[in-house]
């Protein structure tokens, strides 16, 4: 069997109808909402559903063999994989936004900027050579610069309809983003054949 791990949340749903398309009936992942792994015999195929962040971990680590990420999140776990196919689906920016009635602000001394993604936005704003101070959220990052928490975001973004209700605006697009296919290196070279077979199938489907 081969494992593979999928996103819970906004990839899921295009996940299960490509895993679908592709000829698998896995209705029961549905059924059983509770269970997070499914073995599915009759197509040598076992799944894992997983926070979206974890994908790239389980997958790195040899715990799943391939999984399906957000580039965001590749990016940020700097994960060691490889990444056979853009699947298409899930497509949102990463941005850098700030409040609308500040549109300059002071960007060499005393930036701070919230995010989801301090990797991400360490190596965003290093490479502009700007000096900032990065606080990791995990909750609504558009809350910060609205309370003085920080100047700017970096943050996920689909439609912009967040950033508008909250009075931010976009600054500078740093990445666009969508679903990726992800291989972990030793269950390449180790399981070759079905990997391969895999991989052919994803693009048939897509």
């Amino acid at each position: 069997m081969i494992t593979i791990a999928i996103p819970k949340g906004r990839l899921f749903e295009s996940t299960y109808n490509l895993l679908t398309k592709m000829g698998y009936d896995l209705g029961r992942i549905k059924r059983e909402k509770r269970r997070l792994i499914f073995d599915f015999p009759e197509y040598e195929l076992k799944i894992m559903i997983v926070k979206p962040m974890d994908v790239v971990t389980y997958v790195e680590y040899g715990a799943a063999d391939l999984g399906i990420a957000g580039k965001d999140v590749i990016l940020e776990n700097m994960a060691d994989v490889y990444e056979p196919l853009d699947l298409g689906f899930g497509y949102c920016r990463m941005v850098v936004a700030e409040p609308k009635e500040k549109p300059q602000i002071e960007r060499v001394i005393g930036l701070k900027v919230a995010t989801k993604y301090p990797k991400i936005a360490e190596r965003h704003y290093g490479k502009k050579g700007i000096p900032v101070e990065i606080i990791h959220l995990y909750g609504s990052v558009e809350l910060a610069p609205l309370t003085g928490l920080s100047h700017q975001i970096v943050d996920l973004v689909e439609t912009g309809t967040t950033l508008k209700e909250n009075n931010l605006v976009e600054v500078e697009t740093i990445f666009e983003v969508t679903a990726r296919l992800i291989v972990n290196r030793s269950s390449m070279r180790l399981n070759y054949k079905k990997i391969t077979s895999f991989v052919n199938a994803v693009k048939r489907a897509l």
